[in-house]
Parts: C-alpha cells; sequence; structure tokens
C-alpha cells in the first residue's frame, strides 16, 4: 500500500448541513492535495465544488436521497441527473428501507436499475446505500443478490447517519455475496488507519470518511518510523 493508492480509495466527506462556502472550498482544496478519489457532498453545493476542482482528477460525489431514502424513485432519479449535470462524477443514493422492510424487492430492483441505468448512460459511478444498521442480514443478502443482477459499480455500507456505521462483520458479509462482481464502500465511523485497512482487508474497495486527512497524515508517519 501507497499513500497515492490510499488516498484513491478515499471519498472525503463534508456533509454537514451547516457547512458554509469557506469549509467546503478548503474541504475541496485539501482533497486535491491528498489525492483524495472523490469530495462527497451535498446534491445543493455541487456545482460549486465542481468549479474548484476542474481539472484536478478528484470528483464531486453526490448524495442522493440523503440520509433517509424516502424519496420516490422518479424523485431519486432527477436528483441524480440534476447532480451529474451540475458536475456529479459519482453518486451515492440510500435505498428505500420500508419497501425493504416491506419485502417490496421489485421495486428495490426498480429503483436500483433506474438509479445505476441514469449513472451508466452518463459514465458515473453508481453506489447503492444499505444503510445496514437496520437491516437484518436476510435483508442485507437479499440486497446484495440484486445488486449482482443489477450491477452497481458499488455497494456501500451507511449513510454515517444512521444508528450505526461500517463493521467488518457487514462487509465481510457483503463480500461473500458478491465476490468481486461489485465493489463496497464501507462509511460511517472510519476514524484512524487501523479501521480503516481493516475495512480494506475485509473486501472493501473505497472508504468513505470525514477524517480522510488524519487518516493518510497517521499513515505517512507510520511509514516514517519503519
Amino acid at each position: 500500500m501507497t499513500k497515492q493508492v490510499l488516498a484513491s480509495m478515499i471519498d472525503q466527506t463534508l456533509l454537514k448541513p451547516d457547512a458554509n462556502y469557506v469549509q467546503l472550498r478548503k474541504h475541496c482544496e485539501v482533497a486535491v492535495i491528498y489525492g483524495f478519489k472523490t469530495v462527497a457532498v451535498n446534491n445543493a453545493v455541487i456545482s460549486f465544488c465542481r468549479k474548484i476542482l476542474e481539472g484536478t482528477g478528484v470528483l464531486c460525489d453526490a448524495a442522493v436521497s440523503f440520509p433517509l431514502g424516502q424519496s420516490t424513485v422518479e424523485t431519486k432519479v432527477f436528483e441524480t441527473l440534476d447532480a451529474v449535470k451540475n458536475g456529479a462524477g459519482e453518486v451515492d443514493y440510500v435505498v428505500n428501507l420500508v419497501e425493504v422492510k416491506n419485502g417490496n424487492w421489485d421495486y428495490v430492483k426498480d429503483e436500483m436499475s433506474r438509479i445505476v441505468l441514469a449513472c451508466k448512460a452518463n459514465n458515473v459511478t453508481s453506489k447503492v446505500i444499505f444503510e445496514n444498521c437496520y437491516l437484518t442480514e436476510e435483508e442485507k443478502k437479499k440486497l446484495c443478490d440484486i445488486a449482482l443482477k443489477v450491477q452497481p459499480d458499488f455497494i456501500k455500507t451507511s449513510t454515517g447517519f444512521g444508528a450505526g456505521g461500517a463493521t467488518l462483520e457487514d462487509v465481510q458479509l457483503m463480500k461473500k455475496c458478491v465476490g468481486n462482481n461489485v465493489k463496497i464502500k464501507a462509511a460511517g465511523g472510519i476514524r484512524s488507519l487501523e479501521m480503516a485497512m481493516a475495512m480494506i482487508d475485509a473486501g472493501a474497495d473505497r472508504i468513505g470518511t470525514s477524517r480522510g486527512v488524519e487518516i493518510l497524515e497517521e499513515f505517512l508517519k507510520l511509514k516514517s518510523e519503519i
């Protein structure tokens, strides 16, 4: 593992509802300095962040129907396309947990298919947020099965706003279900290098965190001491 590889696996997040433009600009500029894969931000500020990041190689990652997932499919598709139009290079959307809990798997598959199709049509990376803290093991497995059929780029553990975040057990379960056919993003509560590396070892291909700088600085310090 090198600094560049680790940085390229990190979505550096700033999803606080009261973030101001000064904070967002610094967030983007720091992401460029460290070489993170994306900055994950709320949709209303995608245009602002895109202008700062243009030509840097760092992408805007849009949070769609965030954090509850309680929008209609039509609303989610529109929000996805609007985010893409405004400059998003990746999209993380939250599944409709009410439909999951009611076992309405046709609805869940249709929703996932339509959002993934909208992303693919625009050459944008798609990530499906399960919000595992609210799901049973069987529900997680069923969502993985649907993802295998629909083929989003990533399935993701959590929003970071739920009752719990990423766990090693969830990442391992998701990896066991999808293998190398769909990538996995671990997010929520990942605050240290040790935790990030454990998630990667468990099968995560991407890490969502607001502590990317601290994680990379910890990595660099560790390397310098070896």
